[in-house]
């Protein structure tokens, strides 16, 4: 199960009259520990902002699953509820979960959550679904999923066609260096004068 963090990031940002504004945005950043949260945030940061900015408050949040949507931009928090039999002692216990679904309004998260649920044998409800504050959701991603900064393009890019690439595959043979001993000295005579 993955561990979401809420990350606050305070920055600056110019305004349409030109001055300079702080603002705090709010990431939900995907991570094992608080350090590793911390980690991400910062090296997101880096990346999308210019100028100063300081990380002020990093915590954990109760969120089990992500719905994303490519088209939207808001995320609404919804709760579900649902009633399951404990086996030892035959009692009902109620279980809170919670979503995070990109959406435009609350109908259309509503319906997100109904039809990820579709699938569940138990019943459930919905209770509550509240608008967040999060700007973006950045779940982990492994080396080989992670964008190419904007700055940077791939190596195969580089190149129209195969025949751009010179390749040497094979490496000629050279002689080794010859190696003479042209005098072998065996013993030093040195000159000492004595006074």
């Amino acid at each position: 199960m993955k561990t979401w963090y809420s990350c606050k990031v305070k920055h600056a940002v110019n305004t349409e009259d030109g001055l300079m504004k702080q603002i705090t945005d709010n990431y939900l950043v995907d991570a094992v520990s608080y350090t590793d949260a911390e980690k991400r945030i910062y090296e997101i940061s880096e990346q999308d902002m210019h100028g100063e900015f300081s990380v002020t408050n990093i915590s954990k949040t109760n969120i089990s699953e992500i719905i994303p949507s490519d088209v939207d931009d808001k995320w609404f928090k919804c709760k579900v509820t649902y009633v399951t039999i404990d086996g030892d002692t035959e009692k009902e216990a109620k279980i809170n979960t919670y979503y995070l679904v990109a959406s435009d309004n609350l109908k259309s998260a509503y319906e997100a959550v109904e039809e990820s649920l579709n699938s569940m044998l138990v019943p459930f409800e919905i209770p509550s679904i509240t608008l967040t504050n999060f700007i973006e959701v950045l779940p982990y991603l492994s080396e080989e999923e992670r964008p190419i900064p904007s700055n940077l393009k791939p190596i195969e890019n580089n190149f129209e066609n195969d025949e751009d690439i010179d390749v040497v595959s094979d490496f000629e043979e050279e002689e080794e260096p010859k190696v003479e001993i042209i005098e072998e000295v065996t013993e030093i005579e040195l000159d000492t004068e004595e006074d």
